[in-house]
């Protein structure tokens, strides 16, 4: 089942899931249904209260399709494609293992979460490779973007720590329209 969101492209998938006395088989990814192709697979572990992000590409921006192998995270999504009339604001939405959830992330979003439970494993099908040089991250405390991370003290990396705000970012990048 895919679930539209006011974020133009930005979409909810629920994972068909075949249960029995031995497990399950969950479908997670179907290109067909994104019209994308996803050359580019990660994985992140996180522990509990572990944050990452808001991170993106400012050249060639890659779409994400994100999905939670085990575990439970806090997604979050900024749109910041320069013509989009949701420019600025942000997305948040619960996917774990149990609840089957997967989101696609558009080209032009940063993205971000932090992990609800312990051992939590994320994988990450991208539309494009990475490009280091061209990485850059949106700080997670911006007041601007009124996010309410459900956790109080989060765990975060040296480099998200000293990421730069939305006022900053907007000075300082021009991103081409990807809708």
């Amino acid at each position: 089942m895919i679930k539209k969101t006011n974020f133009k492209g930005l979409k909810i998938f629920t994972n068909l899931m075949h249960k029995d006395n031995r497990g399950y088989f969950k479908e997670i990814l179907l290109e067909e249904k994104i019209k994308s192709k996803f050359p580019f697979l990660v994985m992140s572990f996180s522990k509990k209260n572990v944050l990452r992000g808001l991170h993106l590409q400012t050249t060639n921006p890659q779409g994400k399709f994100v999905s939670v192998l085990k575990g439970k995270i806090y997604d979050v999504c900024v749109d910041l494609r320069r013509n989009s009339r949701t420019f600025g604001k942000h997305f948040s939405i619960i996917l774990s293992e149990r609840n089957s959830k997967s989101l696609f992330v558009p080209a032009g979003f940063a993205h971000g979460f932090c992990a609800l439970e312990n051992q939590t494993y994320v994988i990450y099908s991208c539309t494009k490779y990475r490009n280091a040089k061209s990485e850059t991250a949106i700080n997670y405390k911006d007041k601007d973007l009124k996010i309410k991370w459900p956790i109080k003290k989060p765990i975060v990396s040296n480099k998200d720590q000293q990421a730069i705000s939305l006022k900053e970012f907007v000075k300082k990048y021009k991103l081409k329209n990807v809708n």
